[in-house]
């Protein structure tokens, strides 16, 4: 099985946790006594990962401060500082492309990509999802779906019978859920995005779906999206997940 390598999307701002992100980055806030980042960094580890790609931009100089080179965790970490070297957060499908040459050494090559700021505690990042992903090789992305939020009711994506995604944009009209900002994908995914580009994740992710190379599965471990004072505050009381 491929050494399997994964990306952290860490380059936003930040806006709705402000003002706690004018002077630390999202990923970094504390939540139960550590960086919030953190709990990627441990789960990937455990998962037999070895080297993470952090894409970063609003206060960059800041994650080599904190998490150093990996060594704690036992991994070898690499810092995309897309405000360096292209002036500003690239978005999702943007900073993915960018971070390619440290993810994938074949173009077929699986890697895991979570955002830095939602909190999975209990997703195992399991060698058994890569070998099943691994089994499918036209698929582009393997995306976990997880319960509507108060604040995102509509969702985002369904689960056809045949496990493929769904999406609304291709006419599906059942139920969706929403992506739980981790998945595993491979580089086709973003064949037409140029390094250094700025492009988001949904249209490129519609276009696979459409041709039905995006599968779909559920979240059954809890997953807060941290995006709000409020949110960041019952997690670290206890009061989520």
């Amino acid at each position: 099985m491929t050494a399997i390598k994964a990306l952290i999307l860490c380059a936003g701002r930040g806006e709705r946790l402000r003002p706690h992100t004018d002077r630390t980055p999202k990923p970094l806030l504390p939540v139960r006594g550590q960086p919030l980042v953190g709990w990627h960094l441990q789960a990937l580890a455990a998962a037999g990962v070895r080297e993470v790609v952090l894409n970063t931009a609003w206060l960059a100089d800041a994650f080599p401060a904190a998490l150093g080179h990996g060594e704690r965790w036992g991994l070898r970490l690499h810092y995309s500082n897309e405000a360096a070297a292209h002036g500003g957060a690239l978005e999702t499908a943007g900073g993915m492309a960018t971070a390619l040459p440290w993810l994938v050494d074949q173009a077929d090559d699986p890697f895991w990509v979570v955002s830095g700021d939602v909190f999975l505690p209990g997703f195992a990042f399991s060698p058994g999802a890569v070998a099943a992903f691994e089994r499918t090789p036209k698929r582009l992305a393997q995306l976990w779906l997880t319960d509507n939020a108060p604040h995102h009711p509509q969702g985002d994506f369904g689960i056809g019978h045949d496990g493929l995604a769904r999406s609304r944009a291709a006419g599906f009209d059942g139920p969706c859920l929403t992506w739980a900002s981790v998945g595993l994908f491979r580089a086709g995914l973003v064949a037409g995005v140029a390094t250094g580009q700025c492009q988001a994740l949904r249209p490129c992710l519609e276009s696979a779906i459409a041709a039905g190379r995006v599968g779909a599965q559920r979240l059954h471990t809890p997953w807060v999206d941290v995006g709000t004072p409020e949110r960041w505050q019952a997690l670290n009381d206890g009061a989520l997940a």
